[in-house]
Formats: structure tokens, C-alpha cells, sequence
């Protein structure tokens, strides 16, 4: 990458651009502080520098693999305080994991309940219908 680029200041439009991240997003972000407010140029636009486009492209990444805003909002923490640990990391993503895990899991019974609601039904034209019917009786997911 050129030098000149990597000096030169990106619209809120080119940061969107760049990074596939809404434009009401990025704004999002600055409010919440997971991206630093940026300067803005005489005429009142914002004015992203190289370094924001990367911190943007990094939030975008984490939210990609569902971390939460909180997570990025530690891993953030510790690069900009410069007491990144591989064990913290290691420890966010693991307990991460662990929660994907679970909703997988849980993915699954859903997926098994529906599967077993949609073989009762006959597809007829009566005015009984039993995944209605499951619905209303409210049983409990299989494996659950």
C-alpha cells in the first residue's frame, strides 16, 4: 500500500465502502466508543485515517464470528491500553466458543422438534392442523 493512502483521510462513505460496514453503523460504533470519534473536516464531514479503517475492519471481522460488542470492546481494550495477552484472547474466544457451542445445540433440538411437527402434519385442507395444535400444548422441545 502506498504511503500517500495510508495518509490520507477516508469519508464515512469510503470507510462503508471499504469495509461492507452501513453507514448507520459506523456511526453506531463511534457512539458506543468501539471506534474513536473522528476528526472532521471544515465543512463538518468525518475523516477516518488508515488506522480507524483497520480498527473498523477488526470490528467487523469480531462481529462476523458473533463475538458481542462487549467482547470486541475487551479485545479493543487491551490493544489500545498495549496489554494484548494471547491467554486473554485465548480465554475470550474459548468462552465464546463455548456459547456457540451451546447455541448449535440448541439449533439442533429445534431443528429435530420442527422436523417431527412438520412429519404430523398431512398438509390436508381440515380445519385441524397439528403443529398448531403442538404449538397451543406447549410441550417442551425433544431434548430439552
Amino acid at each position: 500500500m502506498a504511503s500517500n493512502e495510508l495518509r490520507r483521510g477516508y469519508s464515512i462513505g469510503e470507510m462503508a465502502r471499504r469495509t461492507g460496514v452501513k453507514i448507520e453503523t459506523i456511526r453506531y460504533y463511534e457512539r458506543c466508543g468501539v471506534l474513536p470519534r473522528p476528526d472532521r473536516t471544515a465543512g463538518g464531514n468525518r475523516q477516518y485515517d488508515h488506522e480507524m479503517l483497520k480498527r473498523l475492519n477488526f470490528v467487523r471481522r469480531s462481529r462476523d464470528m458473533g463475538f458481542s460488542l462487549k467482547e470486541v470492546r475487551a479485545l479493543l481494550e487491551m490493544v489500545d491500553e498495549n496489554t494484548l495477552s494471547c491467554a486473554e484472547v485465548h480465554q475470550i474466544t474459548t468462552v465464546h466458543l463455548d456459547t456457540i457451542r451451546r447455541r448449535i445445540s440448541g439449533l439442533k433440538r429445534l431443528e429435530k422438534a420442527l422436523g417431527a411437527m412438520a412429519a404430523e402434519c398431512s398438509r390436508g385442507d381440515v380445519p385441524d392442523c397439528p403443529i398448531v395444535d403442538t404449538l397451543y400444548e406447549g410441550h417442551a422441545l425433544p431434548g430439552g
